[in-house]
């Protein structure tokens, strides 16, 4: 891990809730993990049961003092975790949204192909439920704040195997721009934050992952693969007051691989 400067504590005060913790492989346990070494409280979920033990051990080692279910396709789960962030915190400075799905059969097929429930799925969890959690995080970002989600080169470009993931990542990243637009005024930025492939549980679902990650180690700039760190870092600078002009954007973050043919 990259770890802050000691008393570097730019986030002394300040709460935030990430979402999508799946183990200490994940992109949002980079990020929950640098939001709190830099000072703040991190409210975190755990999506089921099952996802429970994996996750429970790592909100003890961020202090987290809102830790709930959430499984955004379960009715009432996404606003109960809000309406607990309203009773403990009142407030909230910033969101990391680190979540998508896609039903196996519809990830794996032609979107040519894509069935109405597979597509409507996909499309529920990636993108669907970051809107809905702006429109929850709004009244408690009175004093402005940062909204963030996690995207993929794959909403831009055709990738091989990313397929209908692909279509859920491009509806995201006009989100983002538009949330930024409709929420700029109350000082509440929004960006999709765009990480070069990384060996997570989520991707492990993309036929020939592995490929992927060679390809991204050999034609990147900076010839490495991007860590959770390197991710978590640089999204809780784009939260910090600094970076107060700065929103509505896809920022990416994989060593300058989407910059090369």
């Amino acid at each position: 891990m990259v770890i802050p400067a000691a008393g570097l504590r730019l986030f002394e005060g300040k709460r935030g809730l990430v979402v999508g913790i799946a183990n200490d492989q994940s992109i949002a346990w980079g990020c929950a993990r640098a939001f709190r070494a830099f000072g703040a409280e991190v409210a975190v979920t755990y999506l089921n049961d099952k996802a429970r033990p994996y996750v429970e051990p790592l909100a003890r080692e961020l202090e987290a003092p809102i830790f709930l279910p959430l499984d955004t396709t379960v009715p009432g789960q996404m606003e109960a975790v809000f309406a607990a962030i309203t009773e403990q915190w009142g407030e909230l400075d910033f969101l990391v949204h680190s979540i998508a799905f896609a039903p196996r059969d519809t990830l794996a097929g032609r979107v040519t192909d894509a069935p109405l429930d597979g597509f409507l799925k996909t499309m529920e969890v990636s993108c669907w439920s970051f809107i809905r959690m702006g429109h929850l995080a709004e009244p408690l970002m009175r004093k402005g704040g940062a909204l963030f989600t996690m995207t993929y080169y794959g909403a831009e470009k055709v990738i091989e195997n990313y397929n209908i993931m692909g279509v859920a990542k491009a509806a995201l990243e006009s989100a983002v721009r538009y949330m930024a637009a409709e929420l700029g005024p109350k000082g509440i930025r929004v960006h999709a934050i765009s990480p070069g492939p990384l060996a997570t549980r989520a991707a492990s679902g993309i036929p020939e992952f592995d490929a992927l990650l060679d390809k991204a180690r050999r034609k990147a700039p900076a010839r490495e693969l991007v860590t959770i760190d390197d991710v978590g870092i640089a999204t809780a600078f784009l939260a910090h007051e600094s970076a107060r002009l700065m929103t509505g954007q896809v920022l990416y973050i994989d060593g300058g691989y989407n910059i090369i043919d």
